[in-house]
């Protein structure tokens, strides 16, 4: 027979394509499995973060890692799918390469915990990357491999080329795009995360039933199929699919924990795993750490005029706003907290009252301090950045200029930051940030000395008129108070200090905040990391395993070279070995470091028995 023509008129339901009559269904069919399964790879990525962060945190590095791990299993995943399309072009194929999908997006809950402590080892960064690797890589990579099978299957007329494989890759991106914006607006705080892996499974499953022909492959179909059933079973009884989280917002995991804060019984609001606030519910007026500089501040402000109006940047647990409605019941108190999730466990879980008098706006604050009245703010309080998860956009002097407009003649701007005091650039690029914009700028601590360089909380004020500890004393004074434990750096500090580093400017187009801040992110981990072998060292110590707990000292040490406890416990493991000079040498060190004297008092009693 000769080349098949076409005649007659096509009907509206279906086309011709290749000689086969096709309906408008199995048309779309491909565009739509291309569709879903690219939704369901940038659920996984987004769902990565979160999935990670009870671990290594969320942070820079983090992010870094998800994008390129998933980035580079999508370019592996095409390839493989592309040769495995060439060969095997068959529905059935794409069938199996669904159903993998779900298996490995499932398998992801049940080995975070494992894979977590069979790294927890290594160096914060290459932690990160392997950890992200095992888990996100083969999802990703599976995922990877549906556009080139579909372009394969659908792909019947080699000059239409071009056409099929630019609607592929275009539905593919809108499924990316759609899998984005339902994650991250919906599906989060509608399911959380762990139920949200579970459901992309369960889709990938689905679509494998419906159109991958697995019922062409009967024997290795049911093989997948039982993988999928054994490891959904194992996934649902070891409860990996429970959340550790009170709530799941777009922003964060939120829990609340009872703890004990300067030997009060308080409940500690966590959001990621970071403690923000400390809130007693039967005492208003419990203040934790830095909110005792924001209250000299704000009885200083409040010296003379009781009925003050502040603005908070930041809401999390509230401490501060209850305070002063408490304190200063004719005051205005309005809050700005990004997170409308955040706000409702604090009315329901930390005594913020239905009746409060504080007004509180649900949105960012670069959105929401525009809107707000001009010359009105007797004091702002910054109590948004979050020890390592600093939002750039309020660090810039743009920002600062839309502050200082708010404010009052005689108003101040406070804003607390923890970094280091000298080693630390972010601090001092604050500092310098926010004297474009203040005549005024102090860095405020609750110790006196301005030596130490350890990781600490200070607080940045703006103002328009000089501040004086002295001043704070007379303000604490009038009021009843007592000694403010606020101190100011005195300017004979301040100015060398400033001048220290070369001063860097935040802008909004240019705002490093993150990069800065990563010395100390990776230290802090280096910390914690240290305290978990120094715990499991004494715990092998107790056991008469001598030689393991001194190897496991030797980690913490490595860690913290300042851990002094460290080298006390690793001298008594030497001197149990009879090992009398690294005995001594533990023991003279930890004298070093610590300025606790009935254990200096301890450690040379050590050394004069080693001694004898």
């Amino acid at each position: 027979m000769g080349q098949l023509t076409k005649t007659g008129k096509k009907g509206r339901g279906s086309r011709t394509e290749g000689g086969k009559v096709l309906p408008m269904a199995s048309s779309l069919k491909p565009y739509f499995i291309v569709f879903i399964a690219s939704t369901c790879g940038l659920v996984i990525e987004i769902m990565a973060a979160r999935i990670l962060a009870p671990s290594v945190g969320v942070s820079l590095y983090t992010w870094t890692s998800i994008i390129g791990v998933v980035l580079a299993g999508i370019s592996i995943g095409n390839y493989i799918g592309g040769r495995l399309a060439d060969r095997f072009p068959s529905p059935t194929t794409l069938g199996f390469i669904l159903l993998a999908g779900g298996v490995f997006s499932l398998i992801v809950l049940p080995l975070v915990n494992l894979v977590s402590e069979a790294v927890g080892s290594l160096p914060l960064i290459p932690r990160i990357v392997l950890l992200t690797t095992t888990l996100f890589f083969i999802p990703s990579m599976v995922l990877g491999m549906v556009s080139p099978v579909v372009i394969k299957l659908r792909l019947r007329d080699l000059t239409h080329t071009g056409n099929v494989v630019g609607k592929i890759y275009a539905i593919s991106t809108a499924g990316s795009i759609f899998g984005t914006f339902i994650t991250g607006f919906v599906l989060i705080q509608w399911i959380g995360t762990r139920a949200i892996i579970l459901a992309v499974a369960l889709v990938l499953l689905i679509m494998a039933l419906v159109f991958g022909n697995l019922w062409k492959a009967k024997l290795p179909a049911f093989a997948c199929l039982a993988v999928f059933v054994i490891v959904g079973g194992f996934t649902i009884a070891s409860k990996a699919v429970d959340s550790d989280c009170l709530r799941e917002s777009n922003y964060y995991c939120i829990c609340v924990e009872d703890t004990i804060e300067e030997g009060q019984e308080v409940k500690a609001l966590c959001l990621d795993a970071l403690v923000n606030s400390y809130v007693c519910l039967d005492d208003p007026t419990f203040l934790g750490h830095y909110d005792q500089i924001f209250a000299d501040i704000a009885t200083y402000v409040a010296n003379g005029n009781p009925d003050l109006r502040v603005l908070f940047i930041g809401g999390g647990g509230y401490t501060m706003p209850r305070y002063l409605e408490v304190i200063y019941p004719q005051s205005t108190l309005e809050v700005i907290e990004i997170d409308p999730e955040v706000t409702r466990v604090t009315f329901e879980y930390l005594g913020l009252s239905p009746d409060t008098r504080i007004v509180t706006y649900n949105e960012d604050a670069r959105m929401a301090v525009p809107e707000l009245p001009e010359g009105q703010y007797n004091l702002i309080i910054g109590d948004a950045f979050k020890e390592f998860s600093v939002p750039y956009q309020l660090t810039t002097r743009e920002f600062n200029e839309q502050v200082r407009r708010l404010l009052a003649d005689d108003g101040i701007y406070a804003t607390h930051i923890v970094d280091k005091l000298h080693s630390g650039r972010f601090l001092r690029a604050y500092v310098n940030t926010l004297q474009q914009t203040f005549p005024y700028v102090y860095v405020v601590h609750d110790v006196p000395g301005w030596d130490d360089d350890t990781r600490m909380l200070y607080v940045v004020v703006g103002s328009f008129q000089p501040l004086s500890s002295s001043a704070f004393a007379d303000a604490n004074a009038q009021s009843g108070r007592g000694s403010p434990v606020s101190c100011i750096m005195p300017e004979d500090t301040f100015a060398p200090w400033i001048n220290a580093r070369e001063n860097i400017l935040l802008t909004d187009d240019y705002a490093p905040v993150d990069n800065m801040l990563a010395p100390l992110y990776l230290e802090e981990t280096a910390l914690n990391e240290a305290e978990i072998y120094y715990n499991a060292a004494l715990e092998l110590e107790s056991q008469g395993k001598l030689t393991e707990a001194i190897f496991k000292y030797d980690q913490a040490i490595r860690l913290d070279p300042y851990f002094a406890l460290a080298y006390y416990n690793r001298g008594l493991a030497y001197k149990e070995q009879g090992k009398k000079a690294r005995a001594m040498a533990d023991f003279v060190k930890f004298i070093t470091l610590t300025d606790d004297p009935q254990w200096v008092d301890i450690a040379r009693q050590q050394i004069e028995e080693l001694s004898r």
